[in-house]
């Protein structure tokens, strides 16, 4: 689950800040809040992108306690209260957040926390707070101002009404941000690239983002998983996006989106064989009713392992050679479950997720696997629970299953013969 919501993320660095310049003399007008900011950015953003706005961006100010209603607004509408209650259940189920957390109040605070800016393409308005310092203000206007011109092009509303392909939406998140940041940093730097020629370079600015996150405490202490997936768009994202640039000079990067995060995270997925993700469809169910189906992706893939086993490289080789998923939270007699089911590149890659999906399960609930478990199929059980992780062939592709329910419930859920399997 990604957080798919525009917001600024405010870059308050003075060593970036020293490097700022002066603007070209001949400027168009703005007139409204933060008049000189918005009207020295515009001609910077739309050089950079190389696309012009098509009719001028609107800004205004909003207070804390309009930016709180908004966001609540954000996630109480039928639709986002939907899939946040279903992320929360499969993240809980998955292990990767506590029981305990109410996702929906945490999510509003915590980016209540965060927010200096955002840009909401419902209404084509780039809203400030008003309370925020003017140096932060500055830095995020141009952020902002970069989705308005996005939104001219390529509807970012539309996209975030994508459903139950979390994993495809996070690509696009990531793209969105990703440009925003990189154009952001280039245009405080007087529009050059020597940000990325700096001592340190990118991995300086990787640190600058994470060491300011760090200092929310709201941030600090959430979760790994939402934690990871608020800074993957920005990180991830802009580090797809020059590439992009380099490769693609003149290119205009909503013309040919990537579909997925593995596309995001390595760039021969993308820029040289492009490997698109098979689309899963679990197909009628046994013993359980669905609740909410969604996917993780390779991204969030290798949060779950990495939530257990805690050890980041093997967290990245049990993930890499992903090649679809989805999951379904259901409804058995004995109570609530998931069922996941991952397809992968390879039955070697397959076999290596199997292995680590059954290592976090061990150190999650401090078991082993009970008798009657093969080199096939993997059976716990564990504090009122019944786990099971199996690999096998579907139309002669390998994919691994993850089936957690209570105990008493009948783990055959998914069955092999429903599920199809769309490149």
């Amino acid at each position: 689950m990604s957080v798919h919501l525009k917001r600024s993320f405010p870059l308050a660095s003075v060593a970036l800040l020293t490097f700022v310049t002066a603007c070209e003399k001949e400027k168009p007008k703005y007139e409204g809040p933060y008049a000189t900011e918005v009207t020295e950015a515009i001609p910077m953003i739309e050089k950079a992108v190389g696309l012009k706005f098509k009719t001028p961006p609107k800004l205004e100010t909003r207070s804390k306690e309009q930016v709180r209603e908004f966001l609540t607004k954000q996630f109480t509408d039928s639709v986002a209260a939907h899939d946040i209650a279903g992320q929360e259940a499969a993240y809980k189920r998955l292990g990767m957040i506590p029981d305990t957390l109410n996702l929906q109040a945490f999510l509003t605070s915590l980016l209540e926390e965060q927010i200096v800016g955002y840009y909401d393409p419902r209404t084509k308005v780039l809203y400030v707070v008003d309370s925020a310092p003017k140096d932060m203000a500055g830095l995020t206007i141009p952020h902002e101002l970069v989705h308005a011109l996005q939104d001219q092009y390529i509807s970012l509303d539309s996209v975030q009404k994508v459903r139950d392909d979390n994993d495809r939406l996070s690509a696009a998140q990531a793209v969105f941000e990703g440009q925003a940041v990189y154009e952001q940093i280039s245009i405080m730097l007087g529009g050059s690239n020597i940000a990325f020629n700096l001592p340190g370079g990118w991995d300086r600015i990787r640190e600058m983002i994470r060491d300011n996150q760090g200092s929310m405490p709201i941030f600090e202490a959430a979760p790994k998983v939402i934690q990871e997936t608020l800074i993957f768009p920005y990180l991830s994202g802009a580090e797809f996006y020059r590439n992009y640039r380099e490769r693609n000079p003149g290119s205009v990067v909503y013309n040919d989106m990537p579909v997925s995060t593995e596309q995001i995270i390595h760039p021969t997925a993308f820029f040289l064989t492009r490997d698109n993700p098979t689309r899963v469809t679990l197909g009628t169910l046994s013993n359980a009713t669905m609740v909410y189906n969604n996917d993780l992706g390779e991204f969030e893939t290798r949060l779950f392992l990495f939530q257990q086993l805690n050890d980041q490289n093997e967290a990245v080789r049990g993930a890499t050679g992903w090649d679809g998923d989805r999951y379904a939270v259901v409804n058995t007699p004995q109570g609530q479950g998931i069922v996941w089911l991952t397809v992968w590149d390879s039955p070697v890659e397959a076999g290596e997720f199997f292995h680590m999906a059954g290592q976090s399960v061990e150190k999650r609930y401090s078991t082993k696997a009970a008798k009657g478990s093969t080199d096939l199929v993997k059976k716990y059980s564990a504090e009122g629970r019944t786990l099971q992780v199996s690999t096998m062939e579907i139309q002669g592709r390998p994919v691994v299953i993850y089936v957690d329910v209570p105990a008493g419930a009948n783990p055959s859920i998914i069955n092999p013969a429903q599920v199809t399997l769309k490149q």
